[in-house]
Order: C-alpha cells, then sequence, then structure tokens
C-alpha cells in the first residue's frame, strides 16, 4: 500500500514507519521537526525505494494537496501534534492549531481521496481511573488541559467523517509511551528523562506528591496497535484504546528505575491543575477487535530503554 505518515519522524511515528516498511509498504513522511526529527528515520537508509521524507506543515493546504494528488494514498496514519501538555497551558494557541486545524485539513485532504484515518489520539483526554477494571473508551473525558481540549476536538471531527460521509476512520488512545527514541530532555516521556538522569548521577525530581500512576506501553507494543488499526476493518468509525493494563506510581517507578530512595526528590507540581491521579488502561476492546496485546512488560521496557540510552543517546 501506498501510506502516509504525519509526524512520522517523531518518537511513536519512528516505529510505526519501521512497522509498515518492514511489511513492504511505501510510506510518506510528513514532518515539520517541530517535535521529530530526521535522525529518527537514518536506520531506514536501505528501504529509501520505499520511504520518502517531506519536511512541512500540516497546516500548509497546499503541500497536503500536492502530496495526497501525487500518492495514491491507502491509509493516511496521522500523529503530527502538538504533545507537550505544559506547552498547552502556556501557549494553548499553538495546540489547537496544531491538533485541531491540523488534523481537519487532514481529513479534508482524505475525504476528498477516499483514504482511511488512523487519527493518534492520547489516554490525556480521560478523567481519572476511579477502579483496578481499568479505563474503558466509554469512561468519561474531561479536558483538563488544552492539549486535552484540542485532541477530544479533533476526535469529534475525525469521527464525524465517519458518520457524515462513510469515511474509514478510527481513533487510538495509547496510554503512556515510553522506549527507545523518546527525548530525554525536558520534552521526554517520565521513564526516559528518569533514566537519563540516573545514568548522568543525578537526582529524579518527582512532580507532586509522586502518588499518581501511569500505565506505560512500551513503544514498540504502541506501533504495533497502531499500524495494525490501520490494517483491519473492523475497527472503523470506532474508538480504541491501547495500554499495559497495569499502572504504577511514579514514586514506584522511580525506585524500580534508579534503586536509591535518596536520590529521589519531590518538587513543587509546575502544572498541577492537568494532573490526572490514576491512568490505568483497559485494553479489552483492542484485544476484541485487532487480537491486539501488549508483549513487553514494564520492567523489560524500561531494560531495553537504559539500554538504548547507554549506547550514547543521552543527547536526545
Amino acid at each position: 500500500m501506498n501510506v502516509l505518515v504525519t509526524g512520522g519522524a517523531g518518537f511513536i511515528g519512528r516505529w510505526v514507519v519501521k512497522h509498515l516498511l518492514h511489511d513492504g509498504h511505501n510510506v510518506v513522511v510528513l514532518d515539520d521537526l517541530s517535535n521529530g526529527q530526521k535522525k529518527n528515520l537514518a536506520d531506514f537508509k536501505d528501504k529509501s525505494n520505499l520511504l520518502e521524507v517531506v519536511i512541512g506543515d500540516i497546516k500548509d493546504e497546499q503541500l497536503l494537496d500536492s502530496l495526497f494528488s501525487k500518492y495514491s494514498f491507502d491509509i493516511c496514519y496521522h500523529l503530527g501534534a502538538s504533545i507537550n501538555v505544559q506547552d498547552s497551558i502556556d501557549d494553548p494557541r499553538t495546540t489547537f492549531n496544531n491538533d485541531t486545524v491540523g488534523t481537519f485539513y487532514v481529513m479534508e485532504q482524505c475525504r476528498k481521496h477516499l483514504v482511511k484515518v488512523v487519527f493518534m489520539s492520547t489516554c490525556m483526554v480521560y478523567d481519572r481511573c476511579l477502579d483496578e477494571t481499568g479505563i474503558t473508551e466509554q469512561h468519561p473525558t474531561k479536558p483538563a488541559s488544552p492539549y486535552a481540549g484540542a485532541k477530544i476536538a479533533a476526535e469529534n471531527m475525525v469521527l464525524s467523517y465517519f458518520f457524515a460521509y462513510d469515511l474509514p476512520v478510527v481513533v487510538v488512545r495509547p496510554f503512556n509511551t515510553y522506549g527507545p527514541f523518546q527525548k530525554t530532555g525536558g520534552e521526554g516521556g517520565v521513564v526516559a528523562i528518569f533514566i537519563k538522569k540516573k545514568l548522568e548521577g543525578e537526582s529524579l525530581h518527582i512532580y507532586g506528591d509522586g502518588t499518581q500512576t501511569r500505565d506505560l506501553l512500551f513503544v514498540e507494543d504502541c506501533a504495533n496497535f497502531v499500524v495494525q488499526a490501520g490494517y483491519s476493518e473492523k475497527v472503523n468509525g470506532e474508538v480504541i484504546n491501547a495500554g499495559l493494563g497495569r499502572d504504577i506510581s511514579i514514586n514506584d517507578l522511580a525506585k524500580l528505575i534508579v534503586e536509591d530512595e535518596n536520590r529521589i526528590k519531590h518538587v513543587e507540581h509546575i502544572h498541577p491543575q492537568s494532573e490526572i491521579q490514576k491512568l490505568l488502561s483497559n485494553y479489552e476492546k483492542a484485544h476484541l477487535l485487532l487480537g491486539w496485546k501488549p508483549k513487553v512488560s514494564l520492567e523489560e521496557g524500561i531494560k531495553r530503554t537504559e539500554d538504548w540510552i547507554s549506547e550514547g543517546h543521552l543527547d536526545q
């Protein structure tokens, strides 16, 4: 197939591209490199006959029109977005324009050219988990940040194209994803940041009291889920979660990574109003419709991530 991956030079996008290339598809990546990095795709030089990388913005309607006209795309994996919660609080306009308006421009091209859409949303759209059965797709949403609000708005627009135009679409809501190629700096995820601090001999800083929990999904499991959602007709018009089905407090995560409580410090929360106290996924729907379930445990995933960062990727 011919496949478009917006945000394909980003962390999860890179692994989605790898999966698609492995399956033998022709892949076009569209990325403005605001979050992504060209070096994330360097491993795929031997697949240059299957991969084209276009540096550009999803809000550039002329560019989108030329790409969709040039290639007969079968699927669009729409991962391109502003993803930082704190940035969305400080600058909601940029997040709304990228995540909601940009998604509209992509959807219009997919409608015009009859291209299936896999829309990457986030677990951050949910209200806190209330019990140990986990968050299903029917769980209440809560726009606790402009990032979450922009994603909810975009989700609704994507789904409207299914109901109004019968366009095949699926909304995927992965839980907190981590692994190799995630940035280890301020824009990175908690696992990558904690591992970098550990390797550099620094203290691990936890926002607030650290009792907040996260369901941590290894990136290869996430990418497999995202790609499979594009391949399946069973999920058209659906919203689907993916996670490990196990949550861990940030305090316990820090202890698991650094193994020395003296190196763990609690600091004032930078966005307490947008904190979700408990995130635990229920991925039964993904298992039922796609046959998907995670394969990599948290302990194994942390080890793989630490090995990768140790190989010289501290500056990601």
